[in-house]
């Protein structure tokens, strides 16, 4: 969706969410890409047996990759160009191997004819329901 496409005013109610899959498996070669990308080459993130030594369970993918994931149900929503904020929180670890699932839900709707807003929770949990990235965007509407 972009910002060529008319909105109905009841989509953004409060109460109102969307969610979706944002990564159906994450996988060594995406984290590994993403440091390339981010440049954050921690060997928490990209060294198996160090992150094995520091008692983790394997290499954790970069909040920032949880972040960016989650970003694209905010964009696919309400416009990425009409994103003002997003903050968030990295709760849990991402590993190899999890799903995530981005929820999206509205906390309010203010504003005036000229100058609408939305204001958004944002939630992005793995398949065992548990909480990795939690935060907040506000977007023009």
């Amino acid at each position: 969706m972009n910002s060529q496409t008319s909105r109905a005013d009841d989509e953004f109610t409060v109460g109102a969410s969307r969610e979706c899959t944002v990564i159906a498996d994450v996988t060594r070669t995406q984290i590994v890409q993403f440091a390339g990308a981010s440049g954050d080459y921690s060997p928490l993130h990209t060294d198996e047996p160090r992150a094995l030594g520091a008692g983790y369970p394997s290499v954790m993918a970069h909040g920032m990759l949880a972040m960016g994931a989650a970003e694209r149900l905010l964009a696919e929503w309400v416009g990425r160009e009409r994103l003002m904020r997003y903050r968030v929180r990295f709760v849990s670890p991402v590993w190899p191997g999890d799903s995530l699932y981005a929820i999206v839900t509205v906390l309010d709707v203010r504003g005036n004819p000229q100058s609408s807003y939305v204001d958004l929770d944002v939630r992005t949990i793995n398949q065992h329901g548990v909480t990795v990235l939690s935060g907040s965007a506000t977007a023009r509407i």
